[in-house]
């Protein structure tokens, strides 16, 4: 996977899932949840908490992070992809 570092949007799901990403122009649909885990950020440098899932879309694979709207300062609140593997 290579890091990508960039701003997307989310639909969630009834139960709080991702299961529309929309990046780079483009909508995917999530075909599998590979895995879903909160990371806790590096406090010592004062980094927010995270929600982050591992997405299958089709031939791609999503790794996307959300993060607390309320923590973070306001350039890294909300939706990002982290990784990608297409």
């Amino acid at each position: 996977m290579r890091a990508v570092q960039e701003r997307c949007g989310v639909e969630l799901d009834g139960q709080g899932k991702p299961h529309v990403v929309r990046w780079r122009n483009r909508t995917y649909r999530v075909t599998r949840e590979h895995d879903a885990w909160r990371a806790g950020g590096r406090w010592w440098l004062g980094e927010p908490c995270r929600d982050c899932w591992l997405l299958e879309c089709g031939a791609l694979t999503l790794e996307v992070h959300r993060f607390d709207e309320t923590d973070p300062p306001q350039e890294v609140s909300g939706w990002w992809v982290a990784r990608v593997q297409d």
